[in-house]
């Protein structure tokens, strides 16, 4: 059954089942897929929106500060992808708890259960952020002890202390997100994130061309663009957004709080595993000779592929609802048949976008550096690039499987195995004893040509 307005809001996590014969399996088929596509894209949609606006906040920033010196987008990089993004990877692991239990809440209609688990969430990531905001402050002791350049290791410092902010931002806002899009309500979050990337785009012109404030202005910009986000979908929520699921703050938030704990650790470590391999990389490029260079090169393809990851992270989230609204619903047919239908879209998406970094990747690259070093070793990079982006459409639909049957703990394991007892001990001996990587040469300002002398840097 199909309404308008809350009835079709409210019947949309049902797939429709197929009655009488009709002309044939294949027009049924085919008419199930394109309700299921609409389904999805209603979700997917706003979703891929909202995830490429917010982290066109962190292109923007990465922009501007690199065409203010290669070393401080190294260390920029350093800061936003490495330590930000470690701890970015666990609040966002922990806040897919949230993605669980109130689709299924929504699925079984018990709209009032949002809410509580909306607070509950609050609660977990605050306390957590909080514990996590010290590897702000020791950002320079860490990368020295690290081994990284004394140069680089202060002005990642700095930056790290600036980006303190958006920490606590994110606690706030990856709970509302999932309790916004478990509800549908995705239009919310897309509006949200497009109006503040807009702002941000023009604060960050003012601070840096206007009023000449560097890389300080920079992040301070993205520290005031993440708390308009928080505060537009907070004020939504709290004002009589989401009557159904929202009745006020309750102390009922505290109860079962252990079990939640334990689930939005699980999901933590499920996500943050993934999260935390690509910081690895940029970390280990910083122990390589030229690792401003190295640095550079690496952080714009990781950003070029998270830019583009934002998609299948949209199917992600929309395979996490769908799959736990149909559970919640009964209906685990339903759930098989939105897991097919997510993954081949996501795939043919990716074919799309493996095509356009081939073809595209010089052009690309002129949004973050100039530097013909830098762009040379980004081109050199769009093969491997190019791969990751199409392997990278399968992956978080999967993810999103998990997420949506509950499955955080086990698939946090084969996480750990994949990533760091493979991918990261193959990247070290590609990058060291046989010496593949990224090829970074000095160009002739009369030939054009490059000097025979290279240095390599590991980008695996």
């Amino acid at each position: 059954m199909r309404g308008d307005g809350e009835e079709e809001e409210a019947s949309a996590p049902l797939l429709v089942p197929a009655k009488g014969d009709g002309p044939g399996r294949g027009a049924r088929v085919a008419r199930e897929w394109w309700e299921e596509s609409k389904r999805l894209w209603r979700i997917v949609g706003p979703a891929i929106f909202q995830r490429v606006a917010l982290y066109g906040i962190n292109v923007v920033s990465q922009a501007f500060i690199g065409h203010i010196g290669d070393l401080e987008l190294a260390a920029f990089s350093i800061a936003s992808t490495v330590i930000a993004g470690f701890n970015f990877g666990f609040l966002l692991g922990m806040a897919s708890a949230l993605e669980t239990l109130c689709g299924q809440a929504f699925g079984a209609k018990k709209h009032h259960m949002l809410g509580i688990y909306l607070q509950r969430s609050w609660i977990v990531l605050f306390l957590f952020a909080l514990a996590l905001t010290p590897t702000y402050v020791f950002t320079e002791d860490l990368l020295l002890l690290l081994g990284q350049t004394p140069e680089l290791s202060r002005l990642a410092g700095k930056m790290s202390v600036w980006l303190i902010p958006q920490h606590f931002a994110m606690a706030m806002l990856l709970p509302l997100t999932r309790f916004l899009q478990s509800q549908l309500k995705n239009w919310v979050t897309a509006a949200t994130a497009g109006a503040t990337l807009a702002l941000h785009v023009l604060v960050t012109y003012l601070l840096v061309t206007r009023f000449h404030l560097g890389y300080a202005g920079v992040v301070v910009a993205a520290d005031v663009a993440w708390w308009v986000v928080v505060l537009g979908q907070f004020f939504y929520v709290v004002c009589g957004g989401c009557p159904l699921s929202w009745r006020g703050f309750s102390v009922e938030a505290f109860a079962d709080f252990w079990d939640f704990i334990k689930l939005s650790t699980a999901s933590g470590v499920m996500l943050c595993m993934e999260n935390w391999y690509y910081r690895v990389l940029v970390l280990l490029t910083g122990y390589l000779p030229n690792a401003e260079i190295a640095v550079d090169a690496l952080s714009i393809c990781l950003t070029i592929n998270g830019w583009e990851m934002m998609i299948p992270l949209g199917f992600l989230a929309a395979t996490g609802v769908r799959v736990a609204n149909e559970l919640g619903a009964g209906s685990g047919k339903g759930a098989r048949f939105s897991i097919v239908v997510s993954i081949t879209t996501s795939v043919v998406i990716g074919l799309v976008f493996w095509c356009l970094i081939l073809t595209y990747n010089d052009q690309i690259a002129l949004l973050f550096s100039s530097g013909k070093a830098v762009l040379d070793a980004v081109h050199n990079l769009s093969m491997l690039l190019a791969f990751t982006i199409l392997l990278n459409s399968v992956q978080p639909v999967l993810s999103g499987v998990a997420i949506g049957s509950g499955w955080q703990a086990l698939v946090a394991y084969v996480n750990i195995g994949s990533y760091y007892l493979v991918g990261v001990p193959i990247g070290i001996i590609l990058g060291w004893p046989l010496g593949f990587g990224v090829r970074v040469g000095n160009g002739s300002s009369e030939g054009q040509r490059n000097i025979n002398e290279e240095k390599k840097v590991c980008i695996f």
